[in-house]
């Protein structure tokens, strides 16, 4: 079968490709045993050195997996803040932006925002963050690690969230903003009330996997010795002598989330699907018995 794009593989073509794909596969599965023998090698593979991460009757699991849990807990504390006043400033910003473009008076202040946006959409977070703690005391401002590092992720992510609230705006019809500018609405008004919510359905699975990269960015925190989950990791695996095991265990949990927030995202797109598909067939079925009345 083939298309206006592409035509069908032929016989030939498709078997270089299962030959190829063969060829790939049992690479990969030679990688993975030549690595597998190095760590049996090594005893890596040897119970005593997974039992204190996986085995509760192990005598050192419960000390372990407190100190696990202080660090999950203390990542997550630090992305909730971040993703709170990431959205928060984010959003401020795109609407700060929009305005300012728009307003003809207003290019001093649409410089100064897309000045402030462009500068740390520029800067990686491991600037941001190490910047925030080292500079901000020299000001006089002393905190704990912990709001370093959310300093830090706040103004990276924020300036990212703001650009794609930005890009949602421009997604919305422009049918919009002039429907809600003609029944008396101002222009902040019709930002808020009727560009923004629609904004941010349309651009929902990209905020949220900005929040999940806030998520892992908080990793980050090693650098400013904030007791995370890979600094806990770290601990545990330096009094076990288990580094591999105890870094693969951080590692589990953080897909284990990451792949939570993933799936939320899925499902939420999908209902905001569903939902808009049901509203226009609503309407248009309103339509039609408006016409056939």
């Amino acid at each position: 079968m083939s298309s206006v794009l592409f035509d069908a593989p032929g016989p030939r073509a498709r078997r270089n490709s299962y030959l190829w794909s063969a060829v790939a596969v049992a690479g990969i599965a030679g990688i993975v045993y030549l690595g597998a023998q190095r760590l049996a090698d090594s005893g890596q593979f040897d119970g005593e050195l997974w039992s204190p991460l996986f085995d509760p009757r192990h005598e050192d699991f419960p000390a372990v997996w407190r100190v696990v849990r202080e660090g999950v807990f203390h990542n997550l504390q630090a992305a909730v803040f971040a993703m709170v006043f990431s959205l928060t400033i984010g959003t401020l910003l795109a609407l700060a932006r929009v305005t300012t473009t728009q307003m003809r008076g207003l290019v001093a202040g649409s410089v100064l925002v897309v000045g402030f946006i462009e500068l740390f959409r520029g800067i990686p977070v491991v600037i941001s963050i190490f910047f925030a703690s080292r500079v901000l005391p020299e000001f006089g401002i002393d905190l704990p690690t912990l709001w370093f590092l959310i300093i830090g992720l706040t103004a990276y992510n924020s300036v990212v969230i703001a650009e794609i609230i930005r890009a949602g705006l421009n997604a919305v019809p422009r049918g919009q903003a002039e429907a809600a500018q003609a029944i008396g609405l101002t222009r902040a008004q019709s930002l808020w009330i009727v560009l923004l919510p629609q904004a941010v359905r349309i651009m929902l699975p990209a905020l949220i996997s900005q929040l999940v990269v806030v998520l892992k960015d908080t990793a980050l925190g090693f650098i400013i010795a904030f007791e995370d989950l890979q600094r806990s990791a770290g601990r545990i695996g330096q009094e076990l002598d288990n580094p591999l095991q105890a870094y693969l265990l951080a590692a589990i949990i953080f897909i284990v989330i990451n792949l939570g927030l993933s799936r939320l995202a899925v499902y939420l797109e999908a209902r905001l699907s569903r939902g808009s598909r049901r509203a226009a067939q609503v309407t248009e079925m309103k339509t039609d018995a408006t016409t056939g009345a």
